[in-house]
Order: structure tokens, then sequence, then C-alpha cells
């Protein structure tokens, strides 16, 4: 639920970027409502931690699925000598109980490193995923961050430039007035 909810975040700050009034003159400028961006970003930076939450127990969840494996090796294990002990008592008997006790071994090995490999190849890829998700949102929150700033620099340009004007036009007639 919570992996929905940043995303579900994220979607409606995009929207609300991508949805916003163009700035005058430009085409790639736009103004947002500086509140509600900062609300969304601000709920986006309370659920990160939960992400992070998440891969640390996928982690967890790992390392008890590779440990349960290891103990069901050494259960396969201890099986397997106990098979061996109990058959030992013809040669042949033996030479049985050797092969069926490294055939149980070997298998035994190849369960323990697929679980393995399963497991590391699981976590690896809910690790990606997260880490995509979260870069993706600071890379987000960086492009927002920089229109936000071009926008305020253009809007203070164009009232910097308004009250010049209203400076000079207001000068015009005291000139005028002294000539």
């Amino acid at each position: 639920m919570e992996e929905k909810d940043v995303q579900r975040l994220l979607d409606m700050l995009y929207s609300m970027i991508d949805e916003a009034k163009s700035a005058a003159f430009s085409s790639d400028k736009c103004v947002i409502s500086r509140d509600e961006a900062l609300d969304l970003l601000d709920d986006i930076r309370a659920k990160l931690p939960l992400e992070i939450k998440k891969a640390q127990e996928l982690v967890r969840a790992r390392e008890e699925y590779v440990s349960s494996a290891k103990k069901e090796v050494e259960k396969m294990l201890r099986q397997a000598e106990l098979d061996a002990k109990v058959i030992v008592s013809e040669s042949e008997t033996l030479q049985q109980a050797r092969r069926k006790s490294s055939e149980i071994i070997r298998r035994a090995e190849e369960r323990s490193k697929e679980l393995y490999h399963v497991a590391n190849t699981y976590t690896e890829d809910a690790l990606r995923r997260t880490e995509e998700a979260i870069q993706a949102a600071l890379d987000e929150v960086k492009e927002s961050r920089v229109r936000f700033r071009a926008t305020s620099n253009e809007q203070m340009q164009a009232n910097q430039e308004k009250l010049r004007e209203r400076r000079s036009a207001s000068e015009q007639p005291q000139s005028d007035e002294n000539a």
C-alpha cells in the first residue's frame, strides 16, 4: 500500500507540473503552487523511509530464507550420514550406501546453491526496484526545483523591469515640467 502511496504522490506532483499554466513568453516554464508542491514533497519524504524499511525487511527475509535452506541442507546431510551408518553391513550394501550418501549430499548441495541463487536474485531485484523508485523521486524533485527557480527568477526579473518602466514613466513628466 505504501509503495502505491509514494507512486501516487509522485504522479500527483508530475500532474501538477504537467498541467501548470505556462509562464508568460515561455513554453517550458510554468507556475505552480509552491505550498501544494512542498506538501507533496513532504508527503513523499515521509513515505520514503517506509520504502527503505521494506528493503531492509526483504534483506532480513532473504537471510532467514538462506538460513532455513542451510538448516534443511544440514538436516539432509545428517539424514544421509544416518542412512549411510545404517546401511553399512556388507560390502555391496556399503558401496550402495556410499553411492546413495554421495547422491544425497550432491543433491543437497545443488539445492542449497539453487536456493541461495534464487534468494539473492529476488533480493537484488527488489533492492534494484526500490533504488530506481527512490532515484526517480529524487530526479523529479531536482527537476521541480530547477523549474521552480527558473520561474521564480523570471518573475522577479519581470517585476523589476515593470518597476523600472514605472520609474522612468514617472520621471518623464517631471523633466517635461522643468523644461
